[in-house]
């Protein structure tokens, strides 16, 4: 099987021809072969500004040489809060991604490139999927619930390969996922299912290149007084963790001055301190002993800070590394599987009146 992978970001479009294969493993048949051919598109302005005419007939140009494709598969937005897998891509669902806010160019592109092409279109995993437990969502505090913003994505694909070391299926598995990077989260899986979360960015997650980590309410309101909140928000979501205490976000950087230099040293110290306890945390949430605790984003290549979380938890349960992100991949993954029969794609419907604070 062959899928066109779309996956657009802040200055490109990322694309992959990905050869698809059944797994060699009769007991593990999730565990797809897949090989990826790259390219990118630039994009000449924000993705939400975008000419999808235009930049359909890029990406039809810079895949014409290309395997024709079974389907075309992206990185799906915001489309409410939503059940993990592969969603067929509808008219409907691509008006609904694209308006602001909702970060979904790469349905609306995938779908018009799989018009021209004449196959379907599939978005895998949105940015909204929601499937917390119900006692996961409350915070004590009446009115106010949690949100499951994580890296759902990422996440799914690294706890599936995850189960796959150990020799499980993902749904017969309880894996956490911590994904370590400018920005964090960690996640519990429970029989395929993401039950609970840190979250990421202002709302949760351990210390990372660029997000503060949890902060006493104390000190936030000490932090937020007199601010305005979108001010306080990018400071702890994009201008804290080790930027703000060593001056650099650059984790090879970070790893040169490591020997050298103490404040470098306390801060790994308190960034290993905390992923520790997040993980910790979110094995707390599963009903059971972990399978697997994997490791994955950015700070995964980082082999002696990885080696120091290894060694503190590493009695719970074997831990799996997975660096960087597999975002390219977990989506020519969830195409696989709808298109070898292994899974049913679901159909998107349009979600009721948000919530205060959701897209």
């Amino acid at each position: 099987m062959i899928a066109h992978v779309v996956n657009p970001g802040s200055s490109s479009v990322k694309l992959a021809c990905a050869s698809i294969q059944p797994s060699e493993n009769a007991a593990l048949p999730g565990q797809l072969r897949v090989t990826l051919t790259r390219a990118e598109v630039p994009l000449p302005g924000p993705p939400g500004e975008q000419d999808l005419a235009a930049l359909t007939r890029a990406v039809l140009d810079t895949t014409a040489d290309w395997p024709f494709p079974d389907a075309l598969v992206a990185r799906g937005g915001w489309l409410g809060q939503v059940a993990a897998g592969t969603y067929r891509v509808t008219p409907e669902l691509a008006r609904y991604a694209t308006q602001e806010g909702r970060d979904g160019l790469g349905g609306a592109l995938a779908l018009s490139v799989a018009e021209a092409r004449g196959v379907p279109a599939f978005v895998v995993d949105p940015q909204s999927v929601n499937e917390l437990l119900p006692e996961a969502r409350e915070t004590g505090v009446g009115g106010v619930t949690r949100q499951a913003r994580f890296h759902a994505l990422n996440a799914r694909v690294v706890a599936r390969r995850a189960a796959h070391e150990v020799g499980k299926r993902l749904q017969d598995a309880r894996v956490v996922v911590a994904h370590l990077g400018a920005t964090t989260s960690v996640t519990a899986f429970d029989g395929g299912r993401a039950v609970d979360t840190t979250g990421t960015a202002p709302d949760g997650g351990p210390m990372g290149a660029l997000q503060s980590g949890p902060l006493p309410a104390t000190a936030l309101l000490h932090l937020a007084a007199g601010r305005a909140g979108p001010d306080v928000l990018r400071q702890l979501a994009s201008e804290s963790g080790f930027l703000a205490l060593t001056g650099s976000a650059n984790l090879k950087d970070l790893e040169a001055r490591e020997g050298t230099d103490p404040t470098v040293q306390a801060a790994i110290s308190a960034f290993v301190h905390q992923a520790c306890k997040a993980i910790g945390e979110q094995c707390g949430a599963l009903p059971g002993r972990p399978d697997a605790l994997a490791i994955t984003g950015g700070t995964a290549r980082w082999d002696a800070l990885v080696d120091r979380i290894e060694r503190r938890l590493g009695w719970i349960a074997p831990v799996i590394i997975v660096p960087g992100e597999l975002e390219l991949e977990a989506l020519a993954e969830g195409a696989g599987r709808v298109l070898l029969g292994l899974e049913q794609p679901r159909d998107w419907a349009l979600p009721p009146v948000p919530t205060a604070g959701t897209p």
